[in-house]
């Protein structure tokens, strides 16, 4: 059980929102695939599709032997939650905190609210599920009908989406983000759930919460095509696309199979869903690397098992498509990027420290019969608490319900496989042994600097000791609209001089696609692993650098890791400057050696020998923002290694080993 509680989640949840600037985009000329939509056309799937009355993809309340024979500590921890929103206030969201992004940035404030008001709902309408004895139903219906009358389900971060730009929504143009997605589902599950009981308090809740979802969610999404997420467009920008894809379109197929009672027009809903994934597949290489890190797996490759699990279920089985091998490959990316416990490879904007959906990890794992996915996902989910503080969206709150018995059963331990290559993504990992803990690990990337949630970060490595973190990806710092603005590489988080890389003639590295490693190779035996790039085409020109071959290695039978810079530049006189990233207490014992100790290290310590001639300097940077905090603990700090002049040609070498 972990101790996150439901501010952190919000905190989360609002993280994994990218603009279309940042989104992840397919190569010029990415093929068009059809994975997914080539078989099914909307008159084959016209044909197949349940009816809405006919698919029971959950049990209602009204199955009483279902919900009455729930697991007692999960039906305790619900009808605690009801009990604690039931007679709660429905926090007003007014126009001034909406203006709060707009005038300054800030986009915390009003997500608080507006996922506070979410919650409040979905805890009330569990409660009646779990006891339907109807002392419920009127906050439900408070909180559905208080739901319907915001001028705007989504968040204002996202408003840019709308033609009138930033600011307040337009009520005459509604447009589908993250957020509105999310409520319109809260709202069909909430509808599907409790039926015909909301008619107790007013037949209007039920015939007013159908409305504004099809007014606001499902009409704007069979109309359109030209919402980004959609990836819909025309080769240039509104073909980027990357976890709105998946997690919006699993929303939108939710509320058409629950709530389209026309037959023809849902199964267009469900293949133009189809088509949009296919669009997010084409952007994948063979891999199944998410570019976007493991934390934003969870709403990437996971919200794609949403919807292939929706359209699973709602077919009886006859629409499945987990023998395409792309969609294993992106299943079993989750456990290729952990560490250990809830330590995972972050790239980008992700967090080091995170726990995914247990019981949908199990879930996939079974899908595409991976032993080692569904073990992890039983690692996680049986560690995870019963209590709806775990929040998560309510349809795979569900899932995990009535899936409860079968993941308290299931084998649980930590994969934890020796080697981790990823060409297509450009990623590699090695720890000293398979299955274990103990030793050395080190991961590294290449790619470019043009990926979704993207940090200035080619070849960048991190350094685990006894699965605890000693050279470490920051992360980022809480979302303003400056991260997702054109300053974004102002903020110290994105930059590489805040990344395990080198630092030319004050130049660091610059954003864009074009800026890419090159050369890239990688080897792997029982006696070590091997990853080496060149990563000068990284660094705008002014940099001065003609070739940076960096080469990271493991040592397993020494339990020793290596990192070689070989470089080539332009022009005599450089100075140059290592940048190492750590949360652990960093000492000098002697001349050319650094210590690592203590922190998310634990009892573990790390010894890092640097070429004479390094100056050594530490800088620390107080952890004060609450999302660093909450992954690192206490402060941070930046070891410098510099070199006021360096050689045209030259080379420098880490030793890394555990103390």
């Amino acid at each position: 059980m972990h101790d996150w509680n439901r501010r952190d989640f919000l905190t989360r949840t609002a993280a994994i929102a990218a603009t279309p600037a940042l989104a992840q985009r397919p190569a010029a000329g990415a093929p068009r695939r059809q994975l997914l939509s080539g078989a099914w056309p909307p008159d084959r799937l016209a044909r197949i599709l349940l009816s809405v009355d006919d698919w029971k993809p959950f049990p209602a309340a009204s199955a009483r032997d279902a919900w009455q024979t729930l697991p007692g500590a999960a039906r305790e921890a619900l009808l605690a939650a009801g009990k604690r929103s039931k007679g709660s206030r429905w926090q007003p969201l007014p126009a001034t905190l909406f203006l709060e992004y707009a005038r300054t940035g800030n986009r915390s404030n009003f997500e608080r609210v507006q996922f506070e008001r979410r919650s409040q709902l979905r805890e009330l309408v569990l409660a009646e599920c779990v006891e339907a004895q109807g002392r419920f139903l009127d906050d439900i219906a408070n909180g559905i009908w208080a739901t319907c009358e915001e001028t705007f389900w989504g968040v204002p971060a996202h408003l840019d989406m709308q033609k009138r730009g930033t600011g307040l929504p337009d009520v005459t143009e509604p447009v589908i983000d993250l957020f509105a997605a999310e409520t319109a589902s809260l709202i069909a599950w909430s509808i599907y759930l409790l039926g015909a009981r909301l008619d107790a308090v007013h037949p209007m809740v039920r015939e007013r919460g159908a409305l504004e979802v099809e007014r606001r969610i499902l009409a704007p999404f069979r109309e359109r095509d030209d919402f980004w997420w959609m990836g819909f467009g025309d080769g240039t920008a509104r073909d980027r696309v990357n976890n709105w894809n998946p997690w919006i379109n699993s929303n939108c197929l939710t509320c058409a199979l629950l709530m389209d009672r026309n037959p023809e027009r849902r199964a267009r809903t469900a293949h133009k869903t189809l088509r949009s994934l296919d669009r997010f597949l084409d952007a994948y290489g063979a891999d199944g690397g998410c570019d976007e890190g493991p934390s934003y797996w969870g709403r990437a490759g996971a919200s794609l098992f949403d919807c292939l699990e929706l359209l699973h279920s709602a077919s009886a089985g006859r629409v499945q498509f987990y023998s395409v091998p792309l969609i294993g490959e992106i299943g079993r990316y989750i456990y290729r990027a952990h560490v250990c416990d809830d330590w995972f490879l972050n790239i980008g904007d992700g967090p080091a420290r995170m726990q995914p959906d247990g019981d949908l990890v199990l879930r996939y794992g079974k899908r595409i019969d991976d032993a080692r996915m569904q073990n992890l996902g039983a690692y996680f989910g049986q560690r995870q608490s019963a209590d709806p503080e775990d929040e998560k969206s309510i349809g795979r709150q569900l899932a995990t319900l009535f899936d409860s018995e079968v993941l308290r059963r299931a084998p649980a331990n930590q994969p934890l496989i020796r080697d981790v290559w990823m060409p297509d993504l450009q990623v590699m990992a090695a720890r000293r042994r398979e299955g274990s803990r103990e030793g050395l690990y080190l991961a590294a990337q290449g790619g470019h600097n043009g990926k979704s949630h993207n940090h200035n970060d080619v070849g960048n490595f991190v350094v685990y000791a006894d699965g605890r973190p000693a050279l470490i990806d920051v992360g980022v710092e809480t979302y303003t609209a400056k991260t997702f603005s054109e300053d974004r590489y102002q903020i110290w988080t994105m930059q590489s001089g805040y990344h395990n890389l080198p630092t030319v003639n004050g130049i660091m590295q610059a954003p864009g696609p074009e800026y890419a490693a090159r050369a890239v190779s990688y080897e792997t035996g029982d006696a070590g692993a091997a990853f080496s790039l060149d990563i000068a085409a990284a660094y705008p020109r002014e940099a001065g650098l003609t070739k940076w071959i960096r080469t990271l290695s493991l040592d397993r039978t020494r339990n020793e890791i290596a990192v070689r810079d070989a470089w080539q530049l332009s022009q005599p006189g450089s100075r140059i400057a290592w940048s190492l990233m750590t949360a652990c207490e960093v000492a000098q014992p002697r001349q050319g050696e650094v210590r690592l100790s203590g922190g998310p290290l634990g009892s573990a310590s790390v010894r890092l020998l640097v070429d004479e001639g390094l100056a050594v300097a530490v800088e620390e940077i107080p952890a004060e923002d609450p999302r660093l905090r909450s992954v690192w603990g206490g402060p941070l700090r930046r070891i410098l290694l510099k070199a006021e002049t360096v050689p045209v040609h030259g080379e420098r070498s880490l030793r890394i080993l555990q103390a």
